[in-house]
């Protein structure tokens, strides 16, 4: 068996990510983008203008280089038979540094002088002559670099049998182009610090709400949102809420946004305390029930010559109901959350009130109790026939719980406009209205704030709770009016066969008053 050798697999190497240096301020990145920007277009307009200008003087040079050909073409054409005459040099015109030279018909320099300034022209030396060697006699334009001279523009041109070369110095353009570089890049540099000195105090100025926005969301944060009266959080300044900025757009959400987080913190504050409440009233409403049986149980322990045994089995029977009514209202509430569905069944709405009010009339002989029915066909909705006796039941039972003795009771049914509705009225003291948008709210007590018929009378705050969360499974509405002597409760139910609209539980709009009385 052969051994191979082993390879060793690559470990995995461990990727470090550096931080991207970036900088921080957006003010700093607004100046170097505007900065950069500025730089941009000034170079390209210098360049541009650089560009634009030599091809202008490189133009007209080529221009003055083409007419010195033309003028030394001429004086070269008066003596034709002599090769190397350059006596047309001697004339008055010629601009200073030209250079003028007498061509073979191979090409080859035979003779060449440049014009001196208050001198008469100056031969050129070999080396200056091997410079001008090779230029065609097209009259196309050439540049060549002369030792002793500079740099020049040159042409060859012929006729018949006569050629010459001739060329001006570039001096004069070179200089006239390297001073305008350096006005440009010198206006250049002074703009630049000028507009950078003018876009940081812009920039600054424009980015200072901003600022101001950024402090206020940093106060905020620091805030002790977790604990005490979420109230008067800072705000971002009203001048700086400006919707035509986009500064002024963040300040405006961030207002928004704080006003929503008081709002919700206080909307969750006030829930909580009604829950503390809501818990200490079911504890005690648990607690009393249950202290009364552990008493007579412990009474029955001792003997029954202390108590009547049936008595004692009276006490804890009705103390048991009473709890078993408080557990059983906050399931039914946990159910309808879930969404669970209910039984389904035509009822007649009519029967189902009539018969509450006769029970109702029974436990409460001393208040008035009135049946209206205003019918226009038979009153039938599709529901759960016990959760809308109990429905009807409660409301009844509370204005007689909350209302004094001798208070007339109203309970009407109405058919029509494709619904079914279902109204308690009474002559009562009424809600007080601080009271009345909770009314259909959980953990709501109303212990204070209506006349009680007895200490025993008292709720746990879920009865109005439990009647809106059962009308509003069977697709209706519930709402209340109360003014001193006057509180109407008001139950909108879909009749059998229609569309049920959509549920709400906000207070519904005041009916005309009720037909005559129909007693029971």
């Amino acid at each position: 068996m052969s051994l191979r050798p082993r390879r060793n697999r690559p470990q995995g190497r461990t990727r470090v990510h550096r931080p991207r240096v970036r900088t921080r301020s957006l003010r700093t990145r607004l100046l170097v983008l505007v900065s950069a920007t500025l730089v941009l277009v000034c170079a390209t307009m210098a360049l541009t203008t650089a560009f634009v200008q030599r091809a202008y003087l490189m133009g007209d040079l080529d221009g003055r280089v083409a007419a010195a050909a033309s003028r030394s073409l001429g004086g070269a054409s008066l003596h034709p038979e002599i090769d190397d005459d350059l006596g047309f040099l001697d004339d008055n015109g010629h601009a200073t540094g030209m250079l003028a030279a007498r061509l073979d018909e191979d090409g080859a320099i035979v003779a060449a002088e440049v014009v001196s300034q208050d001198a008469a022209p100056k031969g050129l030396t070999a080396a200056q002559t091997a410079a001008l060697a090779d230029i065609a006699t097209d009259g196309s334009q050439h540049t060549r670099t002369v030792p002793g001279l500079g740099t020049y523009r040159l042409t060859a041109v012929e006729s018949g049998r006569v050629r010459v070369l001739a060329g001006l110095p570039m001096d004069d353009v070179q200089r006239m182009i390297g001073g305008l570089v350096v006005a440009e890049a010198f206006v250049a540099v002074a703009g630049l610090f000028v507009a950078g000195c003018i876009c940081t105090v812009v920039i600054r100025r424009q980015l200072r709400p901003l600022g101001r926005v950024a402090a206020t969301a940093a106060e905020v944060s620091r805030a002790p949102l977790d604990r005490g009266e979420v109230t008067g959080l800072t705000r971002v300044p009203a001048g700086d809420t400006d919707p035509a900025s986009e500064t002024g757009q963040v300040g405006a959400a961030l207002n928004r946004m704080i006003d929503h987080v008081e709002s919700s913190l206080t909307a969750r504050r006030h829930t909580e305390e009604r829950m503390r409440r809501f818990l200490a009233d079911v504890s005690h409403e648990l607690r009393t029930p249950l202290a009364s049986i552990a008493g007579y149980a412990e009474l029955m322990n001792r003997g029954t010559d202390r108590i009547e045994p049936m008595l004692a089995w009276r006490r804890v029977w009705a103390e048991s109901a009473r709890m078993t009514g408080l557990v059983e209202d906050l399931l039914l509430l946990a159910r309808l959350d879930e969404g669970r569905p209910l039984q389904s069944a035509e009822v007649d709405v009519a029967a189902l009130v009539a018969e509450a009010v006769w029970d109702a009339r029974a436990a409460g002989g001393d208040h008035e109790w009135q049946l209206e029915l205003r019918l226009d066909d038979t009153p039938l909705v599709l529901g759960d026939e016990a959760r809308l006796r109990q429905v009807v039941a409660g409301l009844l039972s509370n204005a007689r719980a909350h209302t004094p003795p001798g208070t007339t009771v109203v309970a009407s049914v109405e058919t029509g406009a494709g619904r079914c509705a279902i109204r308690i009225l009474d002559d009562g003291p009424g809600i007080p209205p601080d009271l009345l948008p909770q009314v259909f709210d959980r953990f709501t007590r109303a212990d204070t704030s209506r006349a009680r018929g007895g200490p025993r009378h008292g709720g746990s705050g879920l009865g109005l709770a439990v009647a809106a969360a059962i009308v509003s499974a069977h697709g209706g509405r519930i709402g209340v009016e109360s003014e001193p002597g006057r509180t109407e409760f008001t139950i909108e139910l879909p009749p059998a066969g229609a569309e049920p609209p959509p549920p709400a539980t906000a207070p519904l709009p005041s009916v005309p008053a009720a037909l005559p009385a129909l007693r029971p």
